[in-house]
């Protein structure tokens, strides 16, 4: 199931500019500053937002078994290839806790729809979907992978794939592997010299 290609528009659609443009700047130093407590502020964040980031970090929304089978998924969406790591190299599964906290009202959603997976792979494969087989997880995700092709029954899973799916993408595309893997430069230091000389022939300019 080869996604990257598409997956590389929808993540760079679902994801804001203002993201990117912040996690990538190639070669440019982290730098810190003090919030009022004494403790370092991440660039571009507020000590408020700074202090929701420590309290979602400090407990676990999903179990050890959700994080898992999250896992599993998001590389059969974004695997590992020649080019870059896979969507648990990138930390995708980190990033969808995080979002989870951060916006409740994808914590039912996730949820119920790891619940329904579970389910649908115990009904028909007499496992769960973190512990069934390569081929057995590909042929349950080809069952919700594609909306146009919904089998009667299945369309609580469809939901629930788009859903990872733009939340995979969206975890990949805004970290380190993601952003290189789309060739992302960033803004480059750079050195005026001018307008090129065959511009300025162009228009007639080439003496002025």
């Amino acid at each position: 199931m080869n996604r990257r290609e598409s997956l590389k528009a929808l993540g760079l659609t679902a994801v804001s500019t203002g993201v990117l443009l912040e996690a990538c700047k190639p070669g440019e130093e982290k730098k810190t500053e003090k919030a009022a407590t004494g403790e370092e502020t991440p660039p571009g964040r507020q000590p408020f937002e700074s202090e929701r980031d420590k309290r979602l970090n400090s407990y676990k929304f999903f179990s050890e078994h959700e994080l898992a089978t999250i896992g599993v998924l998001a590389d059969i969406i974004i695997p590992r290839d020649e080019k870059s790591g896979s969507a648990t190299d990138a930390k995708v599964p980190d990033f969808i806790e995080f979002i989870v906290k951060d916006m409740p009202g994808h914590q039912v959603p996730v949820r119920g729809g790891l619940k329904w997976l579970d389910v649908q792979c115990l009904n028909q494969f007499g496992k769960t979907f973190r512990d069934a087989d390569e081929k057995q997880r590909i042929e349950m995700v080809e069952d919700i992978a594609y909306p146009g092709k919904v089998k009667p029954g299945m369309e609580p899973g469809v939901s629930f794939f788009s859903l990872m799916r733009n939340l995979t993408a969206s975890g990949f595309y805004t970290s380190e592997i993601g952003i290189k893997d789309i060739g992302y430069m960033g803004n480059q230091p750079n050195r005026w010299e001018g307008v090129p000389a065959d511009v300025l022939k162009q228009y007639g300019m080439e003496h002025v």
